[in-house]
Parts: C-alpha cells; structure tokens; sequence
C-alpha cells in the first residue's frame, strides 16, 4: 500500500512537469526556444514537441495509456539527452537523466489503479 502511494506520488509529479515542460514549449517561452534553437527546431517543432509533451503527460493518468504515456515522455527525454550529448553538452545531459529514470521508475512500479500488482 505505502508502494502504491509512493508511486502515486511520483506520477503526480511526472505529469506536473511534463505539464509544465510542455506548456512552456507550446506557449514558446524564450528559454524553451533557445534551448531547442540550438538543435535548429523551429518554433513550430517545439510547439509540436510541446503539445506531444503535455499529452503523454496526461496519458500516465490513466490505467489503460498508462505505458504509452511512459514511451512517449521517456521519448522525448531521450532525445533531448541525445541531442544535449550530440552538442557535447554533458551538463544538459545529466541534468535529464533523473526525469528519464523517474519514467522508468514510475513503468516498473506500474500504475497504483491498474488491478494487475
């Protein structure tokens, strides 16, 4: 049970910042755009970027898109720890690496309303 509150908690949190993250690309947010400029997205790309960010976040909600919303948002941090390491940026890398490990985290532990256990 403590498990299953812990769990809740973490994707609480998950989907916090991947709201946050993703709303801050769809509003094209200076420091987004400057972050993703730098890899030749445009606005629009980050935009996009955004709104999938903020719908994988919403996805983890629920039980049934539980996984999909995981491999969406653990996706989209994977490409930017890729592209963070393609520009040598290994600070901006690492930086991402426990928002990847929280997805994984949160996939392992599985969702706390899935009647599988």
């Amino acid at each position: 049970m403590v498990i299953k509150i812990i769990n809740a908690v973490l994707i609480l949190f998950a989907v916090f910042m991947g709201l946050k993250q993703g709303w801050a690309m769809v509003s094209a947010k200076p420091e987004m755009l400057e972050m993703f400029g730098k890899w030749n997205f445009n606005k629009t790309a980050v935009m996009i970027n955004g709104m999938i960010t903020m719908l994988s976040a919403v996805l983890i909600l629920f039980p049934r898109t539980f996984l999909l919303g995981n491999f969406l948002m653990g996706a989209g941090i994977l490409m930017i720890i890729c592209l963070e390491l393609l520009h040598k940026d290994l600070k901006g890398a690492v930086i991402e690496l426990p928002f990847f490990a929280l997805n994984l985290l949160i996939i392992y532990l599985q969702h706390p309303l899935s009647k599988t256990t």
